[in-house]
């Protein structure tokens, strides 16, 4: 997959399969009430990895959203990319793109006026929330492990994070079944 922002082309190998379990989990967790309005509020509209033109910056985020109250509707079916900015971003960290997610794309995705921005460590079982803010993002939340919580933008519904992690190979838990990750 490539990336183009700052003027940069930056290449990434297709994500490990924590990566992608991680995504598609926390996709599924999130859609059904915000998308679907299935036991939430509904007001969203989601895509895995969407193609999104700032300017002339191409950015792909892992999970992407956007309000209808102000994106009524996904573009045309046939469309290949997005111009709009989202509301809220997911990115999933991993060693090969934990800088460009941090260093490179958040300050562009709070430039562009992304409200809300999520970062994953698959690795380290750990989410980090951040808002926009006057001067850049807000770190409103941090958590690790299987905790559930509520977080902005999607606090109306608890969302259990042990759900996103892949058990440990090798780790058991007191009874001999799968440890649940730290």
């Amino acid at each position: 997959m490539g990336e183009i922002v700052e003027g940069l082309l930056y290449a990434s190998p297709r994500p490990s399969v924590g990566h992608l379990h991680v995504a598609s989990r926390l996709g599924a967790l999130l859609v059904q009430p915000f998308d679907w309005a299935r036991g939430g509020p509904g007001g969203w509209w989601f895509l895995d990895e969407p193609e999104i033109h700032l300017g002339p910056n191409v950015v792909v985020p892992d999970l992407a959203a956007w309000r209808r109250e102000r994106v009524p509707d996904p573009p045309d079916p046939e469309t290949p990319w997005l111009s709009l900015a989202p509301d809220w971003v997911c990115e999933v960290l991993t060693p090969s793109t934990r800088s460009t997610d941090r260093v490179r794309k958040l300050p562009l995705y709070h430039r562009s006026d992304v409200r809300h921005a999520w970062l994953i460590d698959p690795l380290r079982c750990s989410l980090e929330v951040y808002r926009s803010g006057n001067r850049g993002w807000d770190r409103v939340g941090l958590h690790e492990g299987p905790v559930v919580i509520r977080e902005e933008p999607f606090e109306a519904v608890p969302l259990d994070l042990g759900l996103l992690w892949l058990p440990r190979r090798g780790v058991t838990g007191p009874k001999g079944d799968a440890a649940t990750p730290p």
